[in-house]
């Protein structure tokens, strides 16, 4: 019996930094993942923070392109003459015309309307 307590100490001993030694490489496993990880979200960054510099380059250079004359065959052409002119509106047309955008605005209401074409027509 008394052989039996020094093994079981050394064995309760033993075992414990067994276990002490397993979690110690299981935290410096995570913080190697941890800084693994780190490190590549950080390089994903500066590589899309160098595409950004490299399309924001490419976008002045476009602009000061732009900026420049364009050459005779991208010039853009003159705008269209502008429609010919409505013929020349008699007097009572404009006053008809006068007359409904008051009737639609609500000012005259439809009697009144209908009296005032009538004296313009004559009728």
């Amino acid at each position: 019996m008394f052989r039996r307590r020094p093994l079981m100490r050394a064995a309760v001993v033993g075992g414990g930094a067994y276990m002490a030694g397993k979690a110690h490489a299981r935290n410096q496993a995570e913080q190697a993942q941890y800084q693994a990880d780190q490190d590549a979200r950080i390089s994903d960054l500066e590589a899309q923070q160098a595409q950004q510099q490299g399309y924001q380059q490419d976008q002045y250079q476009q602009d000061q392109y732009q900026q420049a004359a364009p050459p005779p065959q991208y010039q853009q052409a003159p705008p269209p003459p502008p429609a010919a002119a409505p013929a020349a509106s008699s007097p009572m047309i404009d006053q008809l015309n006068q007359l409904a955008a008051l009737h639609q605005q609500g000012v005259l209401t439809d009697d009144e309307f209908a009296a005032a074409k009538a004296k313009l027509f004559g009728t």
